[in-house]
């Protein structure tokens, strides 16, 4: 599992954080050693009461423990795992608090250390205890067969696989066939009487009349291509002048590019604000049903934790009232009897403790598959709105960047000569 550590002071706030079952499904005191209180918030503020004899600031170790996504640790793992942390960094025999977190499926822990040893009045000091930890988790993952991480391979762990995916062709292409873009422009102009009407009738079908430099009158797509409005409809340019007149009465090209990209982006924001409130929309009734499910899972360990601690204090019972007292119990004590009883007692204190953590332990990963399973379908939500966001966003991104034919652009960079010629008339005419 994953560990990470830091030396660090604020009892009170880190106490608030490790109980917090707001932002978490569940929160759980595994464990608690070598404290006066049996609460956290006491614990931790007896470290810091204790530490006043001292001039250390940071008077506590804090280290979570997280295990792979798909795996759920049980409670004596955490506890080995603690067990090992402090062996390796000098902290044995040191108070210690574990709390166990559980949300969105995962389960992980957290362990709290005083660093400050009682009998010397002094912070034990942990040097390097980053790079120990570093290597007590990749020993962890080969011990429980798990998958290393890149971070814990040896060598750095590189990535063998190149991509070749390109982020800046975002540009997409308008699928239309060119004879449907002939098609389009040549029945404009027939229906039109004049360059107002012909205005309307293209801007209906997402295109934009503007003044071409060489070419006079020319189309412009909603992503930004540019077509010669004769060539394209099939006409001569002297009769679409005819019936248009004098294209100096349009806009130029540059102008209509920057109404458009202000148009089209306008727009595409619209789009991503409705997905948005959409999108919250389709996740309201999965919220509502974590939020069901979460009230159970903790009514139903709350019946469990009780119950069991109703149950130890009826085997403890059971357990004290087999000793003798008095006189009875001095002659148990003589003759080896009372001794035999309390090893019997032992046994069966940890046969039960065992039994207790492995129905715990039971509750705990059935709640997690039924939790993982609502985390999946989240995830497959989110994944679908998420990608459904980057489509509109990449089309923004497409949109405030001028479009170049392909053909052209290709060109272009064989014929560097090209570049300048567009530069004067927007270019060599390259349409079919």
């Amino acid at each position: 599992m994953i560990l990470v550590g830091s030396q660090r002071g604020g009892a009170t706030a880190l106490a608030n954080h490790l109980m917090n079952d707001r932002d978490n499904d569940h929160v759980r005191l595994l464990d608690i050693r070598g404290f006066m209180a049996q609460d956290l918030h006491g614990a931790l503020n007896e470290a810091h009461a204790v530490s006043k004899a001292t001039r250390c600031k940071q008077f506590m170790f804090s280290l979570s423990l997280n295990p792979p996504q798909d795996h759920v640790a049980d409670e004596e793992m955490f506890q080995k795992a603690a067990d090992l942390v402090e062996a390796k960094l000098g902290l044995s025999d040191q108070p210690r608090a574990i709390v166990i977190h559980e949300k969105e499926g995962r389960r992980h822990a957290h362990v709290v250390w005083s660093r400050i040893d009682g009998e010397a009045l002094k912070a034990i000091n942990l040097p390097h205890f980053k790079n120990k930890l570093k290597s007590l988790s990749r020993d962890l993952f080969l011990e429980h067969g798990w998958d290393l991480p890149e971070g814990l391979k040896r060598h750095g762990g590189k990535n063998p696989l190149n991509f070749t995916l390109q982020e800046w062709q975002q540009a997409k292409r308008q699928d239309l066939d060119p004879r449907e873009i002939k098609q389009t422009f040549r029945q404009a102009l027939e229906a039109s009487d004049n360059l107002q009407s012909l205005t309307h009738a293209l801007e209906e079908r997402g295109y934009f009349l503007a003044k071409g430099d060489r070419r006079g009158f020319v189309v412009l797509d909603t992503n930004g291509q540019i077509y010669s409005l004769p060539r394209w409809s099939g006409v001569k340019t002297k009769d679409v002048k005819a019936k248009l007149g004098d294209p100096e009465q349009l806009r130029p090209v540059s102008e209509v590019q920057t109404r458009i990209r202000a148009a089209m982006t306008s727009r595409m924001k619209t789009f991503i604000s409705d997905a948005k409130e959409r999108h919250r929309e389709e996740l309201k009734p999965l919220r509502g049903e974590l939020s069901e499910m979460k009230a159970m899972h903790r009514q139903e360990r709350m019946r469990l934790y009780q119950g069991q601690e109703e149950r130890w204090n009826a085997e403890a019972k059971e357990r004290s009232e087999r000793l003798n007292h008095g006189l009875r119990g001095l002659f148990d004590r003589l003759s080896g009897k009372a001794k035999a009883i309390q090893q019997r007692n032992e046994i069966e204190a940890r046969a039960c403790a065992d039994r207790d953590r492995e129905q715990r332990d039971f509750m705990a990963i059935e709640q997690m598959k039924e939790r993982i399973a609502l985390r999946d379908r989240f995830q497959s939500m989110k994944d679908r709105q998420k990608h459904e966001r980057q489509m509109l966003a990449r089309d923004i991104s497409s949109i405030m960047r001028p479009k170049v034919n392909p053909a052209y652009a290709k060109q272009r960079r064989q014929y560097p000569e090209i570049g300048m010629m567009h530069q004067r008339d927007q270019g060599p005419d390259l349409s079919p």
